[in-house]
């Protein structure tokens, strides 16, 4: 893995922005415009002949690192309400809070590729730079089994994949607003799906539940956790 990373660092230069090894898994980050030259170069140069593409995702970084509970402070015994309610998709739809500013990338596009030939493991990260309308080229051309990964991460985070020849929801129903796996989505939807026996079809109406953020269960001063002088756990 560390012959790889500087193979991948020595070739690529200025077009890779950051590399590491981290949790025994090794991964790059790029731009958009650099993308596709960096995608094309590592399917088809041999040293890294990364043949497959194993899965693409968006991620959402709105609110990263933020916690909405204290969990020193929630209960033994059950599920409690959370401490602060800090993420904007735990709002309903008829008060939604505004998801705050951010100077520092949204999104990002995240691509997982194989080597069957050297086994090889490599996750490959595109950061979009507009926050308000994310977009990365398509790598359909490249990879043919983009074409479904690239629609998924269209209709979950509203990713724009460009040059792809058909992109389009395939998870969400017609019509649908909104992107579902985005921060500040709401969690319970903006709209429930019941059947009217009166019209006597399927009929969208408003959330009739609210959001609800609860707390986990946390186990303190536990003796399977009690660690006695000599080091040992007891039992």
């Amino acid at each position: 893995m560390e012959n790889l990373l500087s193979n991948l660092e020595r070739f690529f230069g200025e077009k890779i922005n950051s590399s590491k090894i981290s949790f025994n898994e090794l991964s790059v980050t790029t731009s958009p415009e650099n993308l596709l030259a960096v995608m094309q170069a590592l399917k088809d140069k041999e040293s890294f002949k990364f043949d497959m593409l194993v899965d693409i995702a968006g991620v959402d970084y709105l609110e990263y690192k933020e916690d909405e509970w204290i969990s020193r402070e929630s209960t033994q015994s059950g599920f409690s309400r959370a401490v602060n309610e800090k993420s904007s998709g735990r709002s309903s739809y008829q008060k939604p809070k505004q998801a705050k500013k951010q100077e520092q990338p949204r999104f990002v596009v995240v691509y997982h590729l194989l080597s069957l030939k050297h086994n090889h493991r490599l996750r490959v990260k595109a950061i979009c730079k507009d926050n308000l309308q994310p977009s990365v080229p398509s790598v359909i051309n490249i990879w043919k089994s983009a074409d479904w990964y690239e629609r998924e991460a269209y209709d979950l985070f509203g990713i724009v994949f460009t040059g792809h020849p058909d992109l389009r929801r395939i998870l969400t129903d017609y019509g649908f607003i909104g992107y579902p796996f985005r921060k500040d989505f709401p969690l319970i939807g903006n709209v429930e799906v019941v059947y009217d026996e009166k019209q006597e079809r399927v009929i969208y109406q408003p959330v009739t539940i609210e959001p609800r953020v609860v707390v986990p269960k946390v186990l303190r001063d536990d003796n399977r956790y009690t660690v006695n002088k000599k080091g040992i756990k007891s039992d």
